[in-house]
């Protein structure tokens, strides 16, 4: 093997681990704007951004030019984040019920805590829809593994479709953070407990 194959071979094994950095570093970002959103609103200055990820104003317009860019990014590294953790919770759980539970929670959470980013998005009805088409196509599948396997597991009813117990945990936590009197989780928690299969 002559120096230009060595070169080579470094140069290739060099460009997997660059990616794996812009991968992880990507992602530091999206939590630390996530974290920010959380706390300010999606108003919130660039610079706050930056500080809590540890990185200059660059690195973040280099990966998102536009904050409308920025918060596509975190809605969509949440969604991500939400889907990965239903197969993840399923083999670590003592029950398919409890997994579900756990799971259902991590939507809430996702669901209450997004601060009005799809909101933001609404003016852009085509990037929106595309939004909204890429949550359901993550998350409905998920929540239907969740269900199958506690259906199997005879912990819950037979009748119930993903789709629909999203849209009504989600009609639930409608407004939870504007009203301080009303607990979201409570309601939803109990809505978890009435899939339960009656016990004769």
């Amino acid at each position: 093997m002559d120096d230009s194959d060595a070169g080579t071979g470094q140069a290739g094994q060099a460009a997997p681990s660059r990616r794996k950095d812009a991968r992880r570093n990507q992602k530091a970002l999206l939590d630390a704007a996530a974290a920010v959103f959380v706390a300010s609103g999606v108003d919130a200055p660039v610079r706050d951004i930056a500080a809590e990820a540890g990185v200059g104003l660059g690195t973040i317009y280099r990966h998102f030019p536009t904050r409308a860019d920025l918060i596509i990014g975190v809605y969509r590294h949440q969604v991500d984040a939400c889907a990965d953790a239903g197969p993840a919770l399923l083999a670590t759980s003592p029950s398919p019920h409890s997994a579900l539970g756990q799971w259902i929670d991590l939507f809430v959470d996702f669901l209450v805590t997004k601060h009005g980013l799809a909101a933001v998005l609404q003016a852009d009805k085509t990037g929106f829809e595309a939004l909204h088409a890429y949550f359901l196509d993550r998350l409905v599948p998920v929540c239907t593994e969740l269900l199958e396997a506690a259906t199997a597991a005879g912990e819950i009813r037979s009748d119930i479709d993903a789709y629909q117990l999203m849209r009504g945990v989600g009609n639930l936590c409608v407004g939870a953070d504007s009203d301080p009197r009303y607990d979201a989780r409570r309601m939803v928690e109990l809505l978890i407990a009435g899939l339960r299969r009656p016990q004769h």
